[in-house]
């Protein structure tokens, strides 16, 4: 028998059976441990604490032999932590990657648990991470804004259509997140930071409609009815693609379209601000579309289908609200007497957005004949 364990005047069931474990971790093969202390109830929790753990024990000796079996009996390690394997059992549930998983776990029901993966992760997670602005101190709330109650109103109605294509970007996001397998890690946190993103562009558009006391603007069935098939859309890779490659994409260019003809400083700066963050979304879209292309020839395809499909679907509907139109073409002439240059701005602005469409579908695979037909499809909704 090894020598005695002391726990002096400590109780089982107040961390001494830390020391038990130990010291049962350590018996070489037929050895029992013996067991002191001044507890007077140290038999009868030894004895309890035995019987659970399946210890041999002796109440004459009080004396334990190692346990038959641990928890790590039958454990199975969750892939290797440096990077996830392609297709991670469901009973590894919520372990840390690469970690040990003991047997019996229940399965879970991750859906996307057969994702792709790309050294550019994270990568894409450390810039989101180090890019987070507080919208208290990023923008300068306190800037004169000295424009007249119809430039006002222009950028009302503006704000109020950003924060509804806001809620979207965040609901698509948040939806596919709880539908993600955990060992795929780095696409949940992408997932999760893109909620948080939406979530403060909401907030800081919203705090721009108020920041003279109005009310939020026109939403428009037509609008809702495009961003209705967004949140509505079951497939991960689909609705990546109609969200961040194609919607998002496309706000970039309006975002830094008011950017630049925001009449005030706040103005400018939430858009700047926001518009740092969908490029970062929309590398994330690329990033995944890429690698899931790679992997799935039909993909491009299944896409090119879904444009169609959606396209079908919105065709009874007006298309961009016409008031945001209308405030997009008097916030670009910035005078009343200037509404033709106003007016041709926002033309050029469509044009960006079908150009820069069509680059990221070319370098998603499509040639550029099918390129320019699938982006002159997308919703006339911007999102």
């Amino acid at each position: 028998m090894t020598p005695p364990l002391s726990l002096g005047a400590a109780r089982l069931d107040q961390g001494g059976h830390l020391l038990v474990k130990r010291a049962l971790s350590r018996l070489g093969e037929g050895e029992r441990l013996h067991v002191v202390g001044t507890d007077p109830d140290l038999a009868v929790h030894l004895r309890s604490w035995a019987r659970a753990w399946g210890a041999p024990w002796d109440e004459a000796t009080m004396s334990l032999g190692a346990p038959p079996a641990t928890r790590w009996t039958g454990a199975v390690r969750a892939g290797r932590p440096e990077r996830p394997v392609d297709n991670p059992a469901a009973s590894w549930g919520l372990a840390a990657r690469g970690g040990a998983v003991e047997a019996g776990v229940p399965a879970f029901d991750f859906r996307l648990d057969a994702l792709p993966y790309t050294e550019d992760l994270p990568r894409l997670y450390a810039a989101a991470l180090s890019a987070q602005w507080d919208p208290a101190t990023a923008i300068d709330w306190s800037a004169p804004v000295v424009h007249d109650d119809e430039v006002e109103d222009a950028v009302v109605q503006v704000m109020s259509y950003l924060v509804e294509n806001e809620t979207a970007a965040l609901l698509v996001p948040a939806r596919f997140c709880s539908q993600v397998h955990p060992h795929f890690r780095e696409v949940m946190q992408l997932l999760a930071v893109q909620c948080a993103d939406e979530a403060r562009h909401i907030e800081v558009f919203t705090r721009r409609i108020a920041l003279r006391g109005r009310s939020p603007g026109l939403s428009t069935a037509g609008g809702q009815a495009s961003l209705k098939t967004l949140v509505d859309e079951p497939d991960f890779a689909m609705a990546s693609f109609m969200l961040s490659v194609l919607g998002e994409g496309s706000f970039l260019a309006l975002l830094r379209f008011i950017d630049h003809h925001g009449p005030d400083l706040v103005t400018r700066q939430v858009c700047r601000l926001a518009a740092a963050d969908e490029a970062r979304h929309v590398a994330f879209g690329m990033a995944h579309l890429e690698a899931e292309a790679r992997r799935d020839p039909r993909l491009l395809e299944r896409l090119a289908l879904a444009v169609e499909s959606r396209h079908d679907a919105l065709a009874h509907t007006a298309g961009l609200n016409e008031e945001v139109f209308d405030a997009l073409v008097l916030l670009a002439a910035g005078a009343w007497d200037r509404l033709a240059e106003g007016w041709g701005a926002v033309v050029s602005l469509k044009q960006e957005m079908d150009h820069g469409r069509k680059l990221r579908l070319r370098r998603l695979g499509y040639p550029e004949d099918e390129a320019a037909r699938l982006s002159s499809l997308h919703t006339r909704n911007f999102m």
